[in-house]
């Protein structure tokens, strides 16, 4: 069984760093740490050393992202999941890990999705950063969905081989999970789509008002809004989906059910009603996840 601590990291690509780095600073709220080793754009929106990074390329989408694992045996038990299901990884070197700030990490790809996936552990005696949010009082980065047309199998590689628990499920077309023993609703969500794509990125905010100033910094900045604000009926979650700067989705969301480590609820099958989208009626608009390619990376000695 993996255990897991949290979503630590995303990575996502952007036609104009420039433009993407002041929005991600000063519309969406997050601190600004540096550049990466390959030139990206980090940010801050908690103690960790960063959780978005942005990427310079021609298409905007997922790049890959990282879930810390609970300690070192975690990494054993991953490889032997991995191997017995056939899937090809690889161990990041002392270099990479070290200019990334890891202390250790594996690197698969999700063959349904197509999302690039990291597992990692922070340096040995890394110290939490204090942070100090701004214009938004964003408590951590939230969850990470994508859609594809292989969603049955995508689903069970997930949860048999990954040991992600599922909380909930609308129809046959989405279904959320949580890192277990992670409490929070869910940490990864898969939709059902024509292709792969990249859905949307969310970051947990502590105050409803978060939402509610947000909304107004939204409509005097023209970022447009294109979902809510409602409430999830599934997480109990109040959200506001956004676009960036490309047109990638993002949300913020305040509040969201926990579960116990042991005796938690069973997942439950929602129908697929709108009032089980939003229970406040809000209707998408058709911008929403219109925009976002997941990345292609091939594992060293992969088939």
């Amino acid at each position: 069984m993996i255990r897991y601590k949290k979503l630590g990291y995303v990575e996502l690509t952007v036609t104009d760093l420039d433009r993407s780095t002041d929005f991600y600073r000063n519309v969406v709220g997050l601190e600004p740490a540096g550049d990466g080793p390959d030139g990206e754009r980090r940010f801050r929106c908690s103690e960790d050393p960063y959780a978005v990074a942005l990427h310079k390329a021609d298409q905007p989408g997922f790049k890959r992202g990282g879930w810390m694992v609970e300690d070192e045996r975690q990494f054993e038990t991953l490889h032997r999941r991995l191997k017995d299901a056939g899937v090809a990884f690889e161990q990041l070197g002392a270099a990479e890990c070290k200019a990334r700030g890891l202390g250790r990490a594996t690197r698969t790809v999700e063959l349904n999705t197509g999302a690039t996936l990291e597992f990692y552990l922070p340096p040995d005696g890394a110290k939490p950063q204090p942070f100090e949010p701004t214009i938004a009082k964003i408590q951590r980065l939230g969850h990470v969905v994508w859609t594809t047309p292989h969603y049955d199998k995508a689903i069970a590689f997930f949860r048999d081989v990954l040991n992600f628990a599922a909380s909930d499920s609308i129809g046959d077309g989405i279904t959320f999970f949580r890192a277990f023993p992670n409490p929070y609703h869910h940490g990864i969500g898969v939709g059902r789509g024509q292709r792969n794509q990249f859905h949307h990125l969310n970051f947990m905010v502590t105050e409803i008002d978060d939402v509610g100033r947000g909304l107004a910094r939204f409509k005097v900045r023209n970022v447009p809004i294109v979902f809510g604000p409602g409430r999830h009926p599934a997480s109990t979650s109040v959200f506001l989906y956004f676009l960036d700067p490309d047109g990638l989705t993002l949300e913020y969301s305040y509040g969201m059910e926990e579960f116990p480590e042991v005796d938690a609820r069973a997942p439950r099958r929602l129908e697929p009603v709108p009032l089980n989208i939003d229970s406040w009626g809000s209707s998408r608009d058709p911008r929403m996840t219109a925009v976002g390619e997941i990345v292609p990376y091939k594992i060293a000695g992969a088939a």
